[in-house]
């Protein structure tokens, strides 16, 4: 069924793409596996999946050791938190939740020298939703200069993750305003390239307003699991 599922995303983001005149490989696949098994991330990986977000450092961390040898690409996706810079500067690629400059800070003193750079990119709460981490549009362009000064870390982008809406055109809203925040950026000087935004109910309204790496686990894996240490 993995196997199945992957290649129905893959066929939706390429069909996406092309209808908003964009090329397949401008989106970039991300396999949400949090409270997936070791075996469901391997039976992903024969299927050519490389990239896998994962939210629960005691369930990521058996999984990246588990599969060092496979030259996965590990993005850390949940809320973060003090306590857990240290472990996602030492194991992960990259991290999407960023919004704090003291958490940046911590990130890029903690990134060991021997590995390149931590890939960052500065969750935006674009609902401004109470519950919701993430900072407002109106404070993203110091917190980004910010960030973009320390050594260990490459800012790529912006993340966000919207309030839930079924409509099509209502989708698009908030990642249109991504998308400009984004250019706005761009404009400022600031090299940066990932628009992180778009899971399975909502990846074809992100990808026609230009993200370029959608967080996919159910229409993947199928729905959810309960939270298990692997």
């Amino acid at each position: 069924m993995i196997s199945e599922a992957l290649t129905t995303i893959r066929q939706r983001i390429a069909d996406t793409a092309r209808q908003y005149n964009r090329f397949p490989e401008s989106v970039q696949l991300l396999a949400v596996s949090k409270t997936r098994s070791i075996a469901d991330i391997v039976t992903a990986i024969e299927q050519g999946q490389t990239r896998f977000g994962e939210s629960y450092l005691q369930e990521a961390i058996p999984k990246i050791e588990t599969l060092r040898d496979k030259l996965l690409e590990w993005h850390f996706i949940g809320p973060l938190q003090s306590n857990k810079t240290r472990i996602i500067a030492e194991q992960f690629d990259w991290l999407h939740s960023l919004c704090q400059l003291k958490h940046a800070q911590r990130l890029n003193a903690q990134r060991p020298e021997h590995l390149s750079p931590l890939n960052v990119c500065i969750q935006v709460n674009i609902s401004e939703e109470a519950q919701k981490s993430g900072i407002h549009l109106n404070d993203l362009a110091t917190l980004a200069q910010a960030i973009a000064e320390l050594p260990r870390l490459r800012l790529r982008g912006l993340m966000t993750l919207p309030a839930p809406s079924q409509k099509f055109e209502q989708q698009r809203i908030p990642f249109r305003r991504m998308r400009i925040a984004l250019q706005e950026l761009q404009a400022s000087g600031l090299i940066l390239d990932t628009l992180s935004m778009g899971m399975t109910n909502d990846m074809e309204a992100a990808i026609a307003e230009g993200a370029t790496l959608v967080r996919i686990g159910t229409g993947i894996f199928g729905e959810r699991l309960n939270r298990q240490k692997q």
